[in-house]
């Protein structure tokens, strides 16, 4: 497959046409990545069986995980912004229904301001921060800190903000996993000390309807999008990897927060969707690709033995359907009960051979796994 590079401030690329499969390093001078494809079968995310549909296939608006085809990009804006000062004094001034604009070469470093100024970006209600992920082959504008305490980056301070086409990187892609043996294991002081060790946030949300599209999310080591609470949120046509460290590591996090998770390709996570199972935590996700790479399952949600609540809830509604997942670890962890249902369908598990091995733990009366894919060249559904 032909492929050309393109280099930037803090990335290398190498961009391929089809489905992006990340592969990664970390070098001195930032995070390269490597969006090659691993060969046609891996280009599949769907395919259908006795006429019906399984996996994630894209919509109207473009390839799952945005990018170059994906057709709801903002260009510009009623305040155009290419400095950390800039930004802040524009987010100060914008209204409900303006528009706040990154251009796509632009990189704003948070990192001294978070680090002596604990700066955090506060977003209004009804504003839209925006950059142009896509067009002409742009990247996409760039918010970075290289802190490692990052407690969060942008914080919406009310309900209806859209956030899109930007490039989020924060400073922790790894894994730490002897840090998490040496905290959790015999002797280990256990959160005590694990907790000595600073953690990082992206975008932070209690308020309703946020919308996150066309944004490529990575390298915070809590969660690249943390949803304390509210509904109607909309995460949607964003590639969000390398949220992995160990303990935490989650791509999209909700406490009591309620989203729709769609079109969006997930890689190098703990946990690319995860909830605290906590009445009235509940997600839809459907038509996700997970690329090949997860510390440990993909989705998730807690339940009442790990909020040690004495209870066995596990959210309140899950609905998992029409998702492709490539990782070999297993895909889905319900641990409990959801409160109303858990229904998981329609998906194609790539790398397992039965439900038994793709959900865990499969047994609670209100998780229903059924009609699914399963393996490479699946010919029936079970």
């Amino acid at each position: 497959m032909k492929q050309s590079r393109r280099s930037f401030a803090r990335f290398t690329f190498l961009t391929a046409t089809g489905l992006p499969l990340l592969h990664f390093r970390r070098e001195k001078g930032g995070m390269y990545i490597n969006n090659s494809s691993n060969g046609a079968d891996n280009d599949k995310t769907y395919l259908e069986l006795e006429g019906k549909l399984y996996g994630a296939k894209p919509n109207e608006l473009g390839a799952i995980g945005g990018g170059t085809s994906y057709k709801a990009v903002v260009k510009k804006g009623d305040y155009v912004v290419r400095s950390l000062d800039e930004l802040i004094e524009a987010l100060s001034k914008a209204q409900g229904g303006e528009v706040v604009f990154v251009p796509g070469d632009a990189v704003i470093d948070m990192t001294t301001s978070i680090y002596i100024e604990e700066l955090v970006l506060n977003i209004p209600a009804g504003i839209t921060l925006a950059s142009d992920r896509g067009v002409k082959g742009s990247q996409g504008g760039l918010i970075c800190s290289d802190a490692l305490k990052t407690p969060m980056m942008l914080k919406i301070m009310g309900a209806g903000v859209r956030i899109t086409g930007l490039r989020l990187q924060g400073p922790n892609p790894k894994r730490y996993m002897e840090h998490h043996a040496k905290s959790f294991g015999p002797g280990g002081k256990r959160h005590e000390y694990y907790y000595k060790f600073p953690v990082s946030s992206g975008i932070n949300c209690e308020y309703d309807e946020l919308e996150i599209d066309n944004c490529d999310i990575s390298g915070f080591s809590r969660a690249g999008v943390y949803l304390y609470s509210g509904k109607g949120h909309h995460i949607h046509h964003n590639f969000i990897h390398h949220c992995q460290y160990n303990g935490l590591g989650y791509g999209v996090s909700h406490n009591t927060a309620e989203s729709l998770i769609e079109y969006n390709n997930f890689d190098y996570n703990r946990h690319s969707i995860a909830g605290t199972g906590k009445p009235g935590c509940s997600y839809v996700a459907r038509h996700n690709v997970e690329l090949g790479e997860s510390l440990s399952h993909c989705f998730d949600m807690h339940g009442g033995r790990d909020r040690k609540d004495g209870t066995a809830i596990a959210g309140t509604n899950i609905e998992i359907y029409n998702n492709t997942f490539r990782s070999p670890n297993f895909a889905i962890g319900i641990r409990g009960d959801a409160e109303e249902q858990c229904l998981i369908y329609r998906n194609w598990f790539v790398e397992h051979s039965d439900v038994d091995v793709a959900v865990r733990p499969y047994g609670f009366k209100m998780t229903k796994a059924y009609d699914n894919a399963y393996g490479q060249a699946p010919v029936k559904s079970n």
